[in-house]
């Protein structure tokens, strides 16, 4: 008989349940030691790696973040602190233009863009040596991560061990609507506060190719994916971004293990956007928590602890997978 894998005790991260909020507050957690690693792109532009000190013959956990996200992300720090601890290989993978420093190119990074990930998976599983390679997405980096691993199939076991998504918006519309709407406009204009200056930078390195004046005027997600995202990255408008991007009409064929973990409190991903069992294949695992907002997960009060996510994630890790 095949003995039962070890089951995951919240309680024992968790002794003040989930808080709920979107931008948790935690007591701050330092990056850990990083070495950073500059890739080139096919297209000419280029990507920062940033590595933990490297273990030999260990596993590798990649880290897709959300919108703005960075190795700085307090998400990002909790995972690879935890990975440093467990002995294991990190590494935050920063979209373009997210590391710190304007990427080349006009265009940037987006919801959907699993082609990015697809060149350069076989470079972190050449790096990884034979040991498992994990990939957590979180946010847009989720929806990134199961769109990637629903176009492959069968095919994304050969480069990945295991795979979690963290809080993905998989119906991007549902989810643009959402950011644009009430209480949440906070945090579309959040997002926009180091967006539009970004996109204007652009405007203004590729005379003719942007809408400056749009661009300076866009309040909302929708207005910012129509003037820019979507101009930028091949399609006609934010509703065709959204539609072409989400990931949740994939979730069907995903093929590699997979745990889906999304808090129902989320205010930006609506509790009847999320896949439901008949929407998803067998190798996906959902988890949908109570609460824990948008990527918080925060544990005690005032002042939380981020330990849970991290533990969550090493867990189906090691066991389920």
């Amino acid at each position: 008989m095949t003995a039962r894998p070890p089951v995951f005790d919240p309680a024992r991260w968790l002794p003040g349940g989930h808080a709920q909020t979107i931008w948790p507050r935690f007591i701050p957690l330092a990056r850990p030691a990083m070495t950073r690693e500059r890739v080139d792109t096919p297209d000419g532009d280029f990507i920062d790696l940033d590595w933990l000190p490297q273990q030999a013959g260990q596993p590798v956990v990649l880290l897709l973040h959300g919108l703005e996200g960075s190795s700085g992300s307090h998400y990002a720090k909790a995972l690879m602190r935890a990975v440093a601890a467990r002995g294991w290989n990190g590494v935050v993978v920063h979209a373009r233009g997210c590391s710190g420093e304007p990427n080349r190119l006009l265009r940037a990074y987006h919801s959907g863009d699993s082609a990015e990930l697809e060149w350069l998976l076989p470079r972190l599983h050449a790096r990884a040596a034979g040991a498992p390679l994990f990939a957590v997405g979180v946010s847009l980096g989720g929806n990134v991560l199961c769109k990637w691993l629903g176009e492959q199939g069968q095919a994304a076991s050969h480069w990945l061990t295991g795979a979690a998504s963290v809080c993905a918006p998989v119906d991007l519309a549902a989810a643009g609507r959402a950011l644009d709407r009430g209480f949440n406009r906070v945090y579309a204009q959040y997002f926009l506060r180091t967006m539009k200056p970004r996109a204007l930078d652009k405007a203004s390195r590729f005379p003719g190719e942007l809408d400056a004046s749009a661009l300076a005027a866009c309040n909302s997600i929708r207005g910012f994916d129509d003037a820019y995202t979507s101009r930028v990255h091949g399609f006609i408008d934010a509703d065709d971004y959204w539609t072409r991007c989400s990931a949740k009409p994939l979730l069907k064929s995903v093929r590699t293990p997979l745990l889906l973990l999304q808090a129902l409190n989320d205010p930006m991903v609506p509790t009847w956007s999320l896949a439901t069992t008949a929407q998803l294949s067998p190798d996906v695992t959902p988890e949908y928590t109570p609460q824990g907002g948008h990527v918080g997960y925060v544990s005690g009060t005032p002042r939380g602890q981020v330990d849970w996510l991290p533990q969550r994630l090493l867990h189906f890790f090691e066991h389920g997978c």
